[in-house]
């Protein structure tokens, strides 16, 4: 096992002496710790102290911890930075794929060897009826695993270089230190790629090529050779798919004409083999299948094989598929053409910015022109090497306290496109919402991609704080406050109550309710604090718009969107005029302070086709609010009637209910409650409900929004006005039971 422990050689560069807190037991001499809990420190009496990060503590510091420890925040300066050394980090990588495995590597002989044995296996002419011995079957199929090792960690070595010249280059008071180990793994890595060329067939490249750009032939599709297939649009169909068949295959990789015999059999696997033609069609693809082999060897001969353009080739960024939890870009897509081409055809590269210069035959290089998956290619123009587009220019934007750090606002320091980069190098998880400021905009809260995408567009700003730098003592009594999630057998989901007179009418609107949805529905608890952060900071967002990140892994997770919105439809009842129908009609009550509560959908208008749907229905894929929906309010909804919204979501999310608009939601139900069951045309009442109508109207008359001292508004006179008409109706009531 590698030893990649933070030693006192380290450059500290501009972290040299930073503060770090620290744990040990008693003793001048003992060993320091990230935390009370590594499994190294053996006591119950634990010191804790704050030291400056040097070589003197470094050479105190706990084997356990100097590698997979943590000394700050991953999201400070000083977390990117250790968190860029320790785990698999630099320190990591700049010990691997450096020399062959002495315990399980090959010789340059076994590659050579193998190597050797599958060429002439490949060019070899076989009776397909021959069997092969079981030794001769045995030793080809060790040198098609030896193949697969040397490509494997050529891949795996050059991802290493990358990341580990990546790294470095964040961080320029590393490079000089870090020089000769990259050197040394540069070496390694050539000879990896030396012996991977070994089993590649240039000549079979070239016909690849020359395969890709061959254009369909002339197909004969009136042979009697064919009829077994059956009728004219038949025959059509399975021949054009047999061409198909045979250019795909013949085009992606480096095999020979006689490892794709096997090609001819396509055409007729929908038959059985005993049927009348069977054979006649077999022989007919066997010669259209040699045909155009001819045809592709005649295109493959008529360019040099000798090497005669440069190619600049820009491999994709290292990335992940989530759904499939396997890496992508970088070298693992490539299919095995393109890998075969880099390894035989590399004059230079540059791992650090994923670019690689190749010279290959006219042939190859169109292909390579021709296409932009799985790589970009360009002629080479002579000068030097493009950047990669996205990679550090600016030696000044490298990461140093004052950017991320708990340093005083004051003296933060311009954030930029490399600081995030080595955020999100460092730190995948990072915080999904950050607070900023710029003298164009203010204060903000954006999400991580949405600063990036400023960046490019030249704005300049600075960092306050992460999710992660909100107080505790604010996030940690709201997280009691919240409580558990319930048992698996009880429903997280609150109970709807109907009666309005219900102190909990309406809770499932509220920002309480949207807290505790946040809270119990995410799956881990160690994540739960963190989207609470999350969904503190997003709820001062005037426009949820802004909160589209364009990626569902760097957004805003789903659980905070359950918190920031309700999936449940506001009941506008009492808000909408009355009318003559006996069981449906509103009172008329003014919005108030609920007029300009958000509601987000995906179409609010009626020029353009298709529904509208919630951020969070399913029809949405339940993504949360991106930047292309509409934002429309309560007051909206009212005064339109030509909306087509899903019958399954109800066509929107409104924005969750403050205290004050929440309150005021309960108190018009109420009063909307009391003017339906004085209604003449609907169901009588006696003397008792009057009593109590009469009451509620006392306390509705002197009644007022949670959090309004003075309501005074247009809305608060007419308010007044209808309960007090309707308080004379319920006295009029009153007087006319006997």
């Amino acid at each position: 096992m590698l030893d990649c422990s933070l030693t006192a050689d380290v450059p500290l560069g501009p972290f040299e002496g930073t503060p770090v807190t620290v744990h040990s037991a008693k003793g001048k001499n003992a060993k320091l710790h990230a935390t009370p809990s590594c499994t190294q420190l053996r006591t119950h009496n634990v010191t804790t102290a704050e030291l400056p990060l040097n070589a003197t503590t470094i050479g105190r510091l706990c084997s356990r911890c100097t590698q997979w420890g943590s000394w700050a925040r991953p999201e400070s300066g000083l977390g990117i930075f250790l968190g860029a050394l320790g785990g698999v980090g630099l320190l990591y990588q700049l010990q691997s794929y450096t020399a062959p495995d002495p315990d399980d590597g090959w010789e340059q002989e076994e590659a050579k060897a193998a190597a050797d044995l599958l060429q002439a296996e490949s060019t070899a002419e076989r009776d397909e009826e021959e069997e092969d011995d079981a030794r001769e079957q045995e030793a080809r199929d060790e040198a098609e695993w030896l193949r697969g090792r040397v490509f494997d960690d050529w891949r795996d070595a050059a991802k290493s270089l990358h990341q580990a010249r990546a790294v470095a280059a964040m961080f320029p008071w590393l490079e000089d230190w870090a020089e000769p180990k990259l050197v040394a793994k540069e070496r390694y890595l050539e000879v990896l790629r030396a012996q991977a060329a070994l089993f590649v067939d240039p000549a079979g490249l070239l016909l690849a090529a020359a395969v890709a750009g061959m254009s369909e032939p002339e197909l004969p599709l009136e042979d009697e050779e064919f009829r077994a297939l059956g009728k004219s649009a038949d025959i059509e169909k399975h021949v054009k798919a047999l061409w198909g068949e045979w250019q795909r295959r013949a085009s992606e990789g480096w095999g020979r004409p006689g490892d794709r015999s096997y090609v001819a059999y396509s055409l007729v696997r929908h038959i059985r083999s005993n049927r009348k033609g069977y054979h006649q069609a077999v022989n007919g693809a066997q010669g259209l299948v040699a045909s155009w082999e001819d045809a592709a060897r005649t295109a493959a001969s008529s360019t040099a094989p000798v090497p005669t353009r440069r190619v600049i080739a820009r491999l994709p960024e290292i990335g992940d598929d989530t759904a499939h939890s396997r890496e992508t870009g970088f070298l693992a897509n490539l299919d095995r053409w393109t890998t075969g081409v880099l390894v035989t055809y590399l004059a230079d590269a540059d791992w650090r910015r994923r670019t690689l210069t190749l010279e290959v035959p006219d042939l190859i290089a169109d292909r390579l022109l021709a296409r932009s998956y799985p790589i970009e290619c360009e002629l080479h123009d002579g000068g030097d090497g493009p950047i990669a587009e996205g990679e550090a220019s600016d030696r000044a934007s490298h990461v140093q306290p004052g950017v991320f750090d708990d340093t005083p606002v004051l003296g933060r320091l311009p954030v930029t496109a490399d600081h995030f980069r080595a955020l999100g190098t460092v730190s995948p998880n990072a915080d999904q919402l950050y607070i900023v400021f710029s003298t164009s905009n203010g204060a903000e809260v954006l999400p991580l991609a949405a600063i990036e995408k400023r960046l490019a567009s030249g704005w300049h700003g600075v960092v306050i704080a992460g999710a992660s730098d909100l107080p505790s003592s604010v996030i940690e009594p709201w997280v009691g406050e919240i409580g558990r999630r319930p048992e698996e057998r009880e429903s997280i989901w609150p109970e709807q109550v109907h009666d309005v007179h219900d102190p909990r009418f309406g809770d499932w609107l509220g920002l309480t309710d949207g807290a505790r949805m946040t809270a119990w529905l995410t799956f881990r608890d160690q994540d739960i604090e963190r989207n609470l952060r999350c969904l503190a900071m997003a709820r001062g967002v005037h426009d949820l718009r802004t909160l589209d990140s364009g990626s569902r892994r760097r957004g805003v997770p789903h659980d905070v969107w359950q918190g920031l919105l309700t999936s449940r439809r506001l009941d506008l009842e009492p808000f909408e005029p009355p009318t003559s129908d006996r069981w449906r009609g509103g009172s008329g009550i003014p919005l108030g302070v609920l007029a300009e509560v958000q509601i987000y959908t995906t179409n609010a208008d009626p020029r353009i086709e298709g529904k509208g749907h919630s951020p969070l229905c399913r029809h949405s894929r339940e993504r949360g609010v991106i930047d292309d929906d509409d934002l429309l309010t309560v007051g909206d909804l009212l005064a339109r009637d030509d909306f087509d919204w899903c019958s399954k979501c109800g066509g929107y999310a409104a924005r969750r209910l403050t205290d004050t608009q929440l309150s005021y939601y309960r108190a018009a139900h109420r009063l909307h409650d009391i003017a339906q069951r004085l209604d003449p045309k609907r169901a009588g009442y006696g003397r008792a409900d009057l009593e109590k109508i009469i009451s509620q109207l006392s306390e509705l008359a002197d009644w007022r929004p949670i959090g309004e001292d003075h309501w005074y508004s247009r809305g608060a006179r007419k308010w007044w006005q209808i309960v007090r008409r309707l308080q004379a109706q319920a006295e009029a009531g009153r007087h006319d039971i006997p």
